[in-house]
């Protein structure tokens, strides 16, 4: 099984990929985190995270693999089950990398690492307004392709609103 979570930012969908990945999966999970540090805030949201798979697979449970940048390789290095989150962390980092004109090759190696047992989190842009400024377009525009895509290529779809997932595919 391919699968894709949506839904808002805070809305769950961290937190349901792991617990289905636990449910369904045996360990060791391979977990692809995109995120970098950058300040303060987003240290300690990783540490929760982290913190959080800690409680739900011990020791051995989830295996992290940090990429920020080459998801598609990521994804070929992990094991037969794998978590990645997130895709929205993933564009930001492309974009501050200055790899957009890359995009479609690199998001194409991302959909052939989405091999069977594999579950996506990303966000819903699709609901918000257009962003005043050509950055923030242009990055809804990305992130947008890529959740299109990914929901192509999955057998599963939810959309998490309130923490409450809707199946969508």
């Amino acid at each position: 099984m391919i699968m894709l979570i949506t839904g808002g930012i805070k809305s769950g969908k961290s937190s349901r990929a792991l617990r289905i990945a636990r449910e369904e999966w045996p360990f060791p999970i391979h977990f692809i985190a995109t995120a970098q540090v950058t300040d303060e805030e987003l240290g300690l949201r990783i540490r929760r995270h982290q913190e959080e798979r800690a409680r739900l697979g011990g020791d051995a449970g989830f295996v992290t693999i940090e990429e920020p940048l080459e998801l598609g390789e990521a994804l070929s290095r992990a094991g037969p089950y794998a978590v990645v989150d997130c895709i929205p962390m993933w564009i930001n980092n492309l974009i501050y990398h200055k790899r957009e004109a890359d995009f479609s090759g690199i998001l194409g190696a991302v959909i052939r690492g989405l091999r069977q047992n594999r579950i996506v989190v990303t966000n819903e842009t699709g609901m918000g307004n257009v962003p005043f400024d050509e950055t923030t377009r242009r990055y809804n525009e990305l992130l947008a392709e890529a959740n299109r895509k990914i929901a192509e290529a999955a057998d599963r779809v939810e959309l998490m609103v309130s923490g409450i997932p809707l199946r969508i595919k």
